[in-house]
């Protein structure tokens, strides 16, 4: 991975059906990424208020 990457995946599960958490690195909201056959789907990861999970990053990583 470079620095100037805006994605990062942060854990991926699977082969045939894919689940991966992508992290967009400027806001830091974690989106789930999941994949069966030749469907696929993302979308935002909520905590249990319904708010978007985040990760944050140091400022010196949103390139």
């Amino acid at each position: 991975m470079t620095n100037n990457e805006r994605f990062i995946k942060t854990y991926s599960q699977g082969v045939a059906n894919i689940s991966e958490i992508w992290v967009d690195r400027v806001t830091g909201v974690n989106y789930l990424f999941h994949a069966a056959g030749y469907g696929g789907g993302l979308t935002v990861l909520l905590d249990k208020d319904g708010k978007p999970v985040i990760t944050p990053f140091p400022e010196n990583n949103n390139n």
